[in-house]
């Protein structure tokens, strides 16, 4: 096999049925640990990396981890993914880097803080989406404005995140609207807001229809059948992994995540691609804790990183059985070049399917 885009794995998810978990990166033991757990289930995977793991990592070693991995898990179909591109200059240097997909988030401008307008969100992702396709490579957008419904407030993670107050509408993505964005911008996935957010302090208490809108994904997929829908911020915060990080020395405060079965939800509804990042970075600190409470005279960092990894990798594990992603890598028959996949774009294949 080989690195996948995404539009030729979430066509294959729509096809049979499954989701996608995109779990971001930022360093070598994290890439293996996602790789070691889709082999083990023979599950393709997005690994994706933000703007801020591209400064912490630089692209030079990302696209080293990237070649490794695919090399040494040749079996596995990997959709390498910017997450969260705030301009074409960010979407273009990740493709210069080998990705296989890009995010152009303009429902924020280019400082990655202000809320955009339609026009803006509009014309920067159809540059992109056009750029793009040009050499067979993905591209996902947003419409709406990823933030708490509980508080009223946008979200801010690892740099990228609308600041202050946000209106209702603002945080909920209007279906109708929705059919109008992917016609015009002719992106291959979209990613809604309704509820969800980044980090782990998504929701003060167990999410019900209020504060978690699946009702607009719903709708959404009522409408645009053959889209693929993007859940963005969707770790579930699981409190057995809270527990571990406090019970060595940590102090997270009572959270809730994003319930799998509401997850499970939205993959019946046209969800193919899950984001997942809060809940691998809780995996490792807490068995880095563990060990480094356990045995404070260790210093040799492998003792602390490889049940870090372990750890991970069991959850990703978990979740790429629970979107019914396992099994699915060997049903991928051929893995399309991006040079194959920019002929399908230009022959007008992959066109939006918008009633």
């Amino acid at each position: 096999m080989a690195r996948i885009t995404l539009r030729q794995l979430l066509d294959h998810a729509a096809e049979h049925e499954y989701g996608v978990p995109a779990f971001n990166i930022n360093n070598m033991e994290q890439a293996l640990a996602i790789m070691d757990a889709a082999s083990s289930v023979d599950a393709p995977v997005i690994i994706q990396a933000s703007r801020g793991a591209r400064s912490y990592a630089n692209d030079i070693m990302l696209k080293h981890m990237m070649d490794a991995v695919t090399e040494i898990y040749p079996q596995i179909p990997v959709c390498v993914h910017l997450d969260h591109g705030n301009g074409p200059d960010t979407c273009m240097t990740a493709i210069q880097a080998g990705f296989t997909s890009v995010m152009m988030d303009g429902s924020l401008k280019a400082d990655g803080k202000t809320p955009a307008d339609w026009d803006y969100n509009v014309g920067v992702t159809k540059t992109v989406t056009n750029m793009a396709h040009l050499g067979g490579i993905s591209v996902e957008g947003e419409l709406g404005v990823l933030g708490s419904l509980e508080t009223g407030m946008g979200d801010k993670e690892d740099g990228h995140g609308a600041e202050g107050k946000l209106s209702h509408d603002q945080l909920l993505t209007n279906p109708d609207e929705a059919v109008k964005f992917v016609k015009e911008t002719g992106v291959d996935a979209l990613a809604i807001a309704m509820g969800t957010s980044h980090g782990a302090y998504k929701f003060t208490r167990k999410p019900d229809g209020d504060i978690l809108a699946m009702n607009v994904i719903e709708e959404i997929h009522r409408k645009l059948p053959s889209t693929h829908l993007v859940m963005h911020g969707s770790s579930s915060v699981p409190q057995d992994l809270q527990e571990i990080i406090n019970a060595n020395g940590g102090k997270m405060k009572p959270t809730w995540g994003v319930p799998v079965s509401e997850i499970q939800r939205g993959i019946k509804h046209g969800v193919r691609k899950i984001n997942i990042d809060t809940d691998n970075r809780m995996a490792m600190t807490g068995q880095i804790r563990k060990v480094l409470n356990d045995n404070p005279e260790e210093f040799d960092p492998r003792k602390y990183l490889k049940p870090a990894m372990e750890a991970m990798a069991r959850l990703c594990k978990q979740r790429l059985q629970e979107f019914n992603t396992a099994g699915q890598a060997s049903k991928i028959r051929k893995v399309l070049t991006t040079a194959e996949m920019a002929k399908r774009y230009a022959k007008g294949e992959l066109d939006p399917k918008v009633a």
